[in-house]
């Protein structure tokens, strides 16, 4: 794309509607064409304005922002940043509106302090220039049942598991992740362990919205935690995940120690952790997402005698973290999203024993 990249804001806050394009004027190759109050408004502007990225509020009086979204979606897919309230209402609609196609979301700061607004701006930003770069996979909509999953009683012992698969994913990963945990049976004999970028006080929500569509349990991830089969575990945000093996059981380990590749919780922190402590049972995944974290964590997973898998670049929403770990011949197998789930199982399953003969 040449010249700077065209954003339409769309806010029912008139502070937000002001503050917005003053946040992102210091980026020369930002600019904001025009603002709208409401969806009915944003909608009418996008046909005038021909912008090539939208920032999203959700919570707006009239024509709210996942309507918006949805006609945004069925006419003209204009790449959707969401500028998310940092609340649990915030949090529920934001993963609606990534379940429709929305390309990120940046959380609004909870506090107008010089330091939150410039990574608020910082975010923005970044996402605004990735959105026009990427190409958008064409798959419909991976929005979540109303009605959860029936699942035995937390109580029930679970199995020691097969495999622990790490996985590292970032911007378009929470589509991506309610596409291949879904996939996975009841009885998944593996232990799954995820790294996905996001804000503290979001990876609950989203742990507890995959368990509803999951024969398998997901839970957002607490320290001192038994690894079991049949279970996938969400680092919580601004924690780092580490494992340990002990006589006991194998445990799970949040630290709290500075940031990775300017992430915490890193991708590369999980995957580093789980090929020390279990080498050639450790499954490595990097999944859509910009940036490069996880990608060495991949290559000591590979060192180590594990398997190492790449999301395929025509299903990532960015593809900077997978391509980076197929270029530097980290992963072994490039794999499509709607076959990770499969491929997942094959490599979890119980190596068959000869028969005697």
């Amino acid at each position: 794309m040449s010249g700077r990249i065209r954003v339409l804001v769309v806010d029912d806050s008139a502070l937000m509607r002001k503050l917005i394009p003053r946040l992102l004027e210091n980026d020369p190759s930002v600019e904001v064409v025009g603002t709208a109050m409401d969806g009915a408004i944003a909608l009418r502007k996008i046909e005038e304005l021909r912008p090539d990225v939208l920032t999203l509020d959700l919570e707006m009086p009239l024509m709210d922002g996942i309507a918006t979204l949805r006609a945004i979606m069925r006419a003209r897919r204009v790449p959707v940043i969401v500028f998310s309230a940092h609340s649990r209402r915030g949090a529920n609609l934001t993963f609606k509106a990534l379940g429709l196609g929305a390309f990120d979301f940046v959380t609004k700061p909870e506090e107008a302090t010089r330091e939150a607004l410039g990574e608020a701006a910082r975010q923005l930003a970044e996402k605004i220039k990735a959105a026009t770069s990427s190409q958008l996979p064409n798959l419909p909509p991976a929005e979540l049942p109303e009605v959860p999953m029936v699942k035995p009683p937390d109580g029930d012992a679970r199995p020691a598991p097969a495999k622990i698969i790490a996985v590292g994913v970032s911007t378009g990963g929470p589509g991506a992740l309610q596409r291949v945990i879904p996939q996975l049976p009841r009885d998944f004999p593996g232990c799954i362990l995820i790294v996905q970028h996001m804000p503290e006080g979001f990876t609950e929500m989203f742990a507890r919205r995959l368990d509803e569509c999951s024969a398998i349990r997901v839970r957002q991830a607490h320290s001192g935690e038994y690894l079991a089969g049949g279970c996938a575990f969400v680092c919580p945000g601004n924690r780092h995940m580490t494992v340990r093996r002990t006589v006991v059981g194998d445990l799970i380990v949040l630290r709290d120690s500075e940031r990775v590749n300017g992430h915490r919780p890193s991708a590369d922190v999980l995957l580093s952790s789980v090929a020390q402590e279990f080498g050639p049972s450790s499954v490595g995944v990097i999944m859509t997402g910009m940036g490069e974290d996880g990608v060495e964590g991949l290559g000591k997973i590979r060192d180590a005698g594990g398997i190492t898998l790449a999301q395929s670049r025509e299903s990532c929403v960015v593809d900077s973290m997978p391509r980076m770990a197929v270029e530097r011949r980290y992963a072994q197998r490039v794999v499509s999203l709607d076959s990770m789930g499969k491929v997942w199982e094959e490599i979890c399953a119980p190596e068959k024993v000869p028969a005697a003969g």
